[in-house]
């Protein structure tokens, strides 16, 4: 890192503590990686270059989506996420593969076109699932093969996005899970949170081979703080699952969708 991020960094304590729990309760509630919102943060406040940010971000990500699932069980136990067991593995054989590519494209290159198509991409899901989903309410889009097809192709896309970007995928794959799948949104949260974990792990081996990854061991503390700061953040958003109706998650996840494509397509 450069001096002035180093200076940033030495300041920026109780920033990473607080960004990190204000992200993580978006995570547990919602059942993200919050990583889209934590990427612009560690390039422009923190300082972080952008490979080291990236791989910064899939460390904090991990960290909500491995605490997130099991925070979220009072709203939806770990019996409905495993009853659900098929669906999982159709998107993790796309994804698994997709991360793996991902991570390795992510260390040889930076493209803003990727990024804009990205957004690009955020902005119509938000729009599909604001508008068609209330018209096929628990309907799948696709059945019987076709949909295991399309399960695979889908995970496979997410898997690369959420190695290039650092993210757990989850803007990608909730939508995914409602629209192709007919999941409830709550229901949906979790699974998502039960397929990013997998594919976020394979991305993180593969990063693991690139020198950038030492980021993590010379910014322990920070890494700590903000990773401690995500657990609260999580638990909290865990809680708020049970009290806020899926009618306020659905557009939620739409403005997200929206906020994240603008964080992206200004990223370079």
């Amino acid at each position: 890192m450069t001096d002035t991020a180093n200076t940033t960094l030495a300041h920026s304590k109780p920033a990473a503590f607080l960004g990190g729990g204000v992200i993580g309760a978006l995570g547990g509630l919602i059942g993200l990686g919050g990583a889209e919102f934590r990427l612009p943060l560690l390039i422009s406040l923190f300082g972080f270059p952008g490979l080291e940010a990236v791989i910064l971000n899939k460390a904090m990500s991990l960290v909500v989506v491995a605490t997130a699932l099991p925070f979220r069980t009072a709203a939806v136990p770990f019996a409905d996420v495993l009853a659900h067991w098929p669906i999982i593995v159709n998107l993790l054989a796309g994804s698994l593969i997709g991360a793996w590519f991902g991570a390795g494209w992510a260390t040889r290159l930076r493209s803003e076109t990727l990024y804009r198509v990205i957004a690009i991409m955020l902005v119509a899901i938000a729009v599909v699932l604001m508008v068609g989903h209330e018209a096929s309410a628990g309907q799948p889009l696709f059945t019987g093969g076709l949909q295991i097809g399309a399960g695979v192709v889908a995970g496979f896309i997410i898997g690369i996005v959420a190695a290039l970007l650092g993210v757990a995928g989850g803007e990608l794959l909730i939508p995914t899970l409602v629209l192709l799948f007919g999941a409830d949104i709550k229901l949906a949260g979790s699974l998502s949170l039960a397929v990013s974990l997998p594919t976020m792990l394979v991305g993180f081996a593969r990063y693991s081979q690139d020198q950038s990854f030492s980021t993590i061991r010379r910014n322990g503390t920070f890494v700590l703080l903000m990773a401690a700061g995500s657990i609260v953040g999580t638990f909290v958003g865990g809680q708020l699952l049970g009290i806020v109706p899926s009618y306020v998650l659905l557009p939620l996840l739409a403005v997200i969708l929206m906020l994240s494509a603008v964080k992206v397509w200004r990223h370079k």
